[in-house]
């Protein structure tokens, strides 16, 4: 059981995840790492726009300071 923020991305490393950023733009894509900046890195990623997939990423480095949330 994920008691802290980091246990709860640990047990979400090589699963999807979605990334809701600044400015209402939304990134799903499999969790690879993460630092303690909550800067994270996904593979297979896909930017979204209303819901339909606006671009495909191979891998990304999602910057914490941009991050909403991550739910996995």
């Amino acid at each position: 059981m994920a008691n802290r923020p980091f246990d709860l991305l640990n047990d979400a490393i090589g699963k999807d995840v979605l990334v809701t950023l600044k400015g209402d733009s939304q990134v799903r894509g499999t969790l690879k790492a993460f630092d303690v900046h909550m800067n994270i890195v996904l593979e297979n990623a896909e930017q979204l726009a209303n819901g339909e997939v606006k671009t495909k990423f191979r891998q990304i480095i999602l910057r914490g300071d941009n991050i909403i949330l991550i739910a996995p």
